[in-house]
Formats: structure tokens, sequence, C-alpha cells
């Protein structure tokens, strides 16, 4: 199973995202609550994927996704997005993020994205 990084602005979210992952057998080894924590949290934790939040303070989920992929191209990124953010989920695809899920989030999409992704 894999070691997630997870990034999202909102603690009710980090937890169910966390319980997910959990019950998919996976390890959560890090929470960012901002796309500046989170490139500071990949390069130090360097997991196997990261959930990323699209809309943050500070940085938001497209800029930490560039320069995640700045530094480490082979990373592997899932976007999470509310409805109504199609624009900017097309653009983290187009920049290399691996795939995307949407809030609320439905654990059977959330647990075969990842599997998917990480194969």
């Amino acid at each position: 199973m894999a070691n997630i990084l997870i990034v999202d602005d909102a603690k009710f979210m980090r937890m169910t995202l966390s319980n997910i992952l959990a019950n998919g057998g996976h390890e959560v080894v890090g929470e960012a609550e901002n796309g500046e924590q989170a490139v500071g949290m990949y390069n130090d934790l360097l997991p196997d994927l990261v959930t990323m939040d699209i809309t943050m303070p500070e940085m938001n989920g497209l800029e930490a996704l560039k320069a995640i992929l700045e530094k480490n191209p082979t990373a592997t990124i899932i976007m999470c997005s509310a409805m109504g953010q199609q624009k900017m989920v097309v653009e983290a695809i187009e920049m290399g993020a691996k795939d995307f899920i949407v809030k609320p989030f439905d654990e059977s999409r959330v647990l075969e994205a990842i599997d998917r992704v990480l194969r």
C-alpha cells in the first residue's frame, strides 16, 4: 500500500480522506493545509502519492503541483476538487496531475483512483 500526503485547507476534509485511505490500507504520512506546506513536506517525506486540494490560501493546488513537479517530475499527484472547478482540473491534468477526485469524497472512487495511478 501507499504512503500518502494529504493537502487540504479544511481539517474536516483531511480527516475524511485520512479515514478513507486508512480503510483502504494506505498510510497517511503527513497532512498539509496549504500548498506552501505541501511543497516542503513533499520534499521531506517523498510520499508515494499526494492528494492535492485546488483552492487553498497562500499557495493554491495548481501552484503547489507545479512546484512539486519541477523538482520531482515523477511525483504522483491526484487533485481534489469541488464541483464547478472543471477548468482548473483540466489545467492540473495538463500540468501533470495523474487524476482527480471530486468532493464530497466517495470512498470507492477515491480508492479506485489511487489504485489506478499507482499501477
